[in-house]
């Protein structure tokens, strides 16, 4: 342990060790970064120019045509968790898997999948969606603290399914790489999570003899469809328009705002013009925090490069082996760690110019590394002591976090398997943009 004490190592080691100690005392992590970083570069730089250098690398990282997408993604998000969308999503879930062991879990899934997908948030998808269908699946005698593990694991599935604001970010950070082939290349990740939960489901549910849902009629049936489809809609038009080359990522997020303005105030009639006000001034605020974050993170990156960082983690893995597939598996597991302990968004602007430059020395595809860093970073939304979704899913449930442990864990070795997968099966994320060309 030698490098310990190389002095090489004191600005790297005093700025994750400040960075980690201010956020376990509960300081915004955006705060953490800037005084982490800020601290760090004063070693390498006069106090003063680091000041100086430090807000204009701020300023600069927000300088992009790209990150309008985010506040206009965030206020679709907005009008359709306000909009009624949840409740339509779970009905015409409802009718498709209704009649399979353990039918209202895989409701619950599916349900999530595509509000999660819609929305981009999988907190919004584990209150909206967690908080209906927790009283129907007690009805139905399935155990609270089961329901809400289902909930909570599966509500991250929708972001890997696009349209998605950590992708937007991902493709930011690693240099430009297209949106678009980021999207396409979550939908089998995706679906595959979702999939992964449905068959511990299905087990599970046989095993206790869960009930099945009584069989709909077809006017049901019909019914349900024509509600949900015009929320689903809203993907095939964005995702559509990108790849038919009407619009870019960043003008389809204007278009998602536009088509769910109609929806939810228009068509559902859900949102009142009165409400209006109140959701975009959410939506203000919560991009306010997430490009202050950008931002901060931005200059983080600067303050690394400018210690050697990225180059010092990649000799040091490579110490251990040049084996792909072994530092693959050191970079989950540090991802996983990470994850417990930090949001997706700062994870990922913070150690992708870390870890990407290793990889892609080694001859990884950047897209399936940001897909497999981004699965990777979903498990930890789920996981104590920063878990976004996991502590929504508790609040919407009432199930106390220790009783909720043991039920996830098969859910989690199902998503750490099919991580496994995601990861040395480079195809999973590039099949659909090699065959769709882009």
């Amino acid at each position: 342990m030698e490098w310990l004490l190389n002095w090489e190592w004191f600005v790297p080691l005093l700025m994750f060790s400040s960075f980690f100690i201010l956020v376990f005392l509960g300081v915004p992590i955006s705060f953490s970064i800037g005084i982490a970083t800020i601290l760090a570069a004063s070693f390498m730089l006069p106090f003063k120019t680091t000041m100086i250098v430090s807000g204009q690398k701020i300023a600069t990282g927000l300088d992009s045509f790209s990150l309008l997408a985010i506040p206009f993604f965030i206020l679709a998000g907005s009008l359709m968790n306000s909009g009624g969308i949840a409740t339509r999503l779970i009905n015409f879930s409802q009718v498709l898997v209704g009649r399979i062991p353990g039918s209202l879990g895989h409701v619950n899934v599916m349900a999530n999948m595509m509000f999660g997908s819609i929305s981009g948030s999988a907190v919004a998808a584990a209150a909206a969606v967690g908080g209906t269908m927790a009283p129907l699946q007690k009805k139905a005698g399935y155990d609270p603290a089961y329901s809400a593990a289902i909930n909570v694991t599966s509500c991250i599935s929708g972001l890997l399914i696009p349209p998605s604001n950590v992708m937007i970010v991902y493709a930011l950070t690693a240099g430009g790489i297209s949106v678009a082939t980021l999207f396409m290349a979550g939908y089998i990740p995706g679906l595959m999570m979702g999939l992964g939960i449905m068959i511990v489901n299905y087990v599970i549910a046989k095993k206790r003899n869960y009930p099945v849902s009584e069989k709909p009629t077809l006017a049901l049936i019909i019914k349900y469809a024509l509600e949900a489809i015009p929320s689903l809609l809203m993907v095939v038009v964005v995702i559509g328009g990108i790849l038919g080359g009407i619009f870019t990522a960043t003008e389809a997020s204007a278009i998602a705002v536009v088509y769910t303005f109609v929806l939810s105030v228009i068509i559902y009639r859900e949102i009142r013009l009165s409400q209006l006000p109140k959701i975009i001034l959410d939506s203000v605020v919560t991009t306010a925090i997430v490009l202050f974050l950008i931002g901060v993170s931005v200059a983080m990156s600067w303050a690394m490069t400018n210690a050697d960082i990225p180059y010092m983690v990649n000799e040091l893995l490579i110490s251990v082996s040049d084996n792909l597939i072994v530092i693959l598996l050191i970079i989950n597991v540090l991802l996983l760690l990470i994850g417990v302990f930090m949001d997706m968004t700062p994870a990922v602007l913070i150690f992708t110019p870390i870890f990407l430059p290793i990889v892609n020395e080694l001859g990884m595809d950047p897209v399936h590394f940001g897909i497999m860093m981004i699965f990777n970073l979903c498990i930890g939304l789920c996981t104590p002591p920063v878990g976004s979704a996991l502590f929504v899913g508790c609040s919407v449930s009432g199930v106390k976090l220790q009783d909720l442990i043991k039920p996830m864990l098969p859910f989690f070795a199902v998503l750490l398997i099919t991580l496994f997968l995601v990861t040395y099966i480079p195809q999973l994320s590039l099949f659909l943009p090699k065959l769709l060309g882009i």
